[in-house]
């Protein structure tokens, strides 16, 4: 799969400019970086991945919460199985500094591995996400596996403790895109996170293979990951 050819067709199609294009393609290799760097920290395949050219905003109608997701880890149908991959928005790939590209990618890939687990214990059927982006917050620091307990790389930990304390918020990195993105009219969505669901039919979940090195691989990260939570409680 040619992680940009969603970028190039949008190109073709007038969709985005060529300067656009341009400045995606000349930082992709940010990209690039971050997975290897993702894979040679965790000993564990990076995902299928691709560079969505669009942006994505949720926000929460019974408040004024609003949030820019910069990306997404999403199980998709494929050949009557379960694909799971993530999805890079364009705006974070043009207007994001290295150390923020590489925390949300490696931030993504411990979704990877959230899924992974619930899926291979057939624990997932319907993943309904909370409208409120606060709980949604809350929900996703205390369902993902510490990122000490996946990664050795200290500085891309630092990244990713750093730049997801409670959320991702980059301020500078969402006004970039404000004013170069949505204010420019490229592609965006909204979406209501109350709506935003993962569905998947019990019968798919049946036929997913995960591969078995990786399977023992995420026993020792859990048993490793309960060693330091109960660190913290104590």
């Amino acid at each position: 799969m040619d992680p940009l050819a969603q970028i190039k067709a949008a190109r073709n199609n007038r969709i985005l400019t060529e300067n656009i294009f341009d400045l995606i393609n000349k930082r992709f290799p940010l990209v690039v970086s971050g997975i290897q760097r993702i894979e040679k920290a965790s000993q564990i395949h990076f995902p299928i991945s691709y560079v969505d050219p669009s942006i994505i905003i949720a926000d929460n109608i019974n408040s004024v919460d609003i949030g820019i997701l910069f990306a997404r880890t999403i199980p998709v149908t494929v050949k009557n199985s379960v694909q799971i991959i993530i999805q890079i928005s364009a705006p974070l790939v043009a207007y994001g500094l290295k150390g923020t590209i590489h925390a949300v990618l490696a931030h993504e890939f411990l979704h990877y591995l959230e899924l992974v687990t619930r899926l291979s214990k057939m624990e997932m059927v319907s993943d309904e996400i909370s409208g409120n982006l606060f709980e949604n917050v809350y929900s996703d620091t205390t369902r993902l596996l510490e990122p000490r307990s996946v990664f050795t790389d200290k500085t891309l930990i630092s990244h990713i403790t750093k730049r997801f304390p409670s959320g991702f918020r980059d301020y500078k990195l969402e006004d970039k895109v404000i004013k170069f993105w949505i204010e420019k009219k490229f592609p965006a969505s909204k979406i209501s996170l109350d709506t935003n669901t993962i569905k998947l039919d019990a019968k798919l979940l049946t036929r997913i293979k995960f591969d078995e090195v990786l399977l023992q691989k995420l026993e020792i990260i859990h048993a490793k990951n309960s060693k330091l939570r109960k660190k913290k409680l104590y």
